[in-house]
């Protein structure tokens, strides 16, 4: 019995363009730096939100953290996703 190929066909050029682009993407990144300081300072932020100089009208700096584990059983292996954001925003006049 033959065996269809177009269905075949169609699945690993799908699958091909996407390794594809992906190979095309990881191309174009620069590889970056780690900077000791702003890490320091994404461990140290308390979780939750905050904002600070919401009276200053020039600058607003403000973070945000998110920490929790998931697990699909009690007891069982799980993962940690720890999401900080520090943010910055300046307001200057120009004139």
């Amino acid at each position: 019995m033959p065996l269809p190929i177009v269905p075949f066909a169609g699945i690993a050029l799908r699958y091909g363009m996407v390794a594809l682009a992906t190979y095309a993407f990881t191309r174009i990144i620069h590889p970056g730096r780690t900077n000791q300081r702003a890490e320091d300072a994404m461990d140290e932020t308390p979780e939750g939100f905050t904002a600070h100089g919401l009276k200053d009208a020039d600058q607003i700096n403000a973070t945000a953290r998110f920490r929790r584990v998931f697990r699909l059983r009690a007891g069982g292996p799980g993962v940690e996703i720890d999401a900080t954001s520090l943010t910055r925003l300046r307001l200057r006049k120009v004139g």
